[in-house]
């Protein structure tokens, strides 16, 4: 839904909406960019059409908790963690009594375990004090809690009660410059000029494609334009290795040289890819 001032994310208007197109590249119109855009969107949807929420959870509050965590580290040290974790503390009510030092203990591995300890703590007893030990859905109250911004919220809106939002995140951010998106280093204000060129019911999906074509292909120091399915699109093309057969050696996760065995199941089982992921990761060194 719009608003006189530009769009809204997850029902509620982004703080400094620009009009559709304002970070369109000089003399691309506002149709043009849409339509660029949207030809970016289908063609990463061919390519990666298994892709997820890269963090594992089972409820709302298994979400919010492992984004949380997931700040300064990856998503795969965070599903290391998280399956003693809720062993351990399986709901907020338990959480919010956790002992400090052994909640310390378990996410030590996160980093910055303190800081997110004491957020933890203070989110579960805010979620058992005001929302009787359950996550709200609506984006107004989560960014209340401790250790909750608009980019938690969206992932735990978008995946655990789908509701649409756009997680921008720090390969979310930088591919929306590099295809021309936003011209914005500020997350709202990415997080308003990609909206206003997508269909809300786009925004989640959106996002996962997104990341996982920065993860794989679009790298922040070297990206593998000779290999990109969006290539023909992007602005940006040439600013990394365009040798296909070079840029082919760049390419990280399934997409790796060696890999062709885990991709074909992941291409062939979509339905499963969370879980084939998982396998994977179990199995690595």
């Amino acid at each position: 839904m719009a608003t006189e001032s530009g769009s809204t994310v997850s029902g509620t208007p982004v703080p400094g909406s620009a009009r559709p197109g304002a970070a369109r590249a000089s003399g691309e119109s506002v149709l043009a960019l849409k339509r660029r855009a949207r030809r970016i969107n289908r063609e990463l949807a061919e390519q990666y059409p298994y892709a997820h929420a890269e963090l594992d959870f089972r409820s709302p509050f298994e979400l919010v908790i492992a984004t949380v965590l997931s700040a300064q580290t990856t998503d795969v040290l965070v599903n290391q963690i998280t399956p003693l974790l809720f062993a351990r503390y399986p709901d907020a009510r338990q959480m919010a009594e956790a002992d400090p030092a052994e909640l310390e203990a378990i996410i030590k591995p996160t980093g910055f375990f303190r800081a997110k300890a004491r957020n933890l703590l203070a989110l579960c007893t805010r979620l058992v004090d005001e929302y009787d030990g359950e996550v709200p859905g609506r984006l107004a109250d989560l960014v209340t809690l401790p250790g909750v911004g608009r980019k938690t919220a969206n992932v735990v809106l978008g995946n655990a009660f789908g509701i649409p939002g756009i997680t921008v995140d720090t390969h979310f951010g930088r591919l929306a410059r590099r295809l021309g998106w936003t011209e914005s280093d500020d997350p709202v204000r990415i997080e308003s000029d990609v909206a206003a060129l997508f269909e809300p019911k786009d925004w989640t999906m959106l996002s996962h494609r997104v990341v996982f074509h920065g993860r794989r292909v679009c790298h922040s120091r070297k990206p593998a334009c000779g290999a990109c399915a969006v290539a023909n699109w992007c602005p940006s093309y040439g600013m990394g290795e365009t040798d296909p057969e070079k840029a082919k050696k760049l390419l990280k996760y399934e997409l790796a040289p060696g890999q062709e065995a885990l991709l074909a199941r992941l291409l062939a089982e979509t339905h499963r890819a969370a879980e084939i992921r998982m396998e994977s990761q179990r199995k690595q060194p």
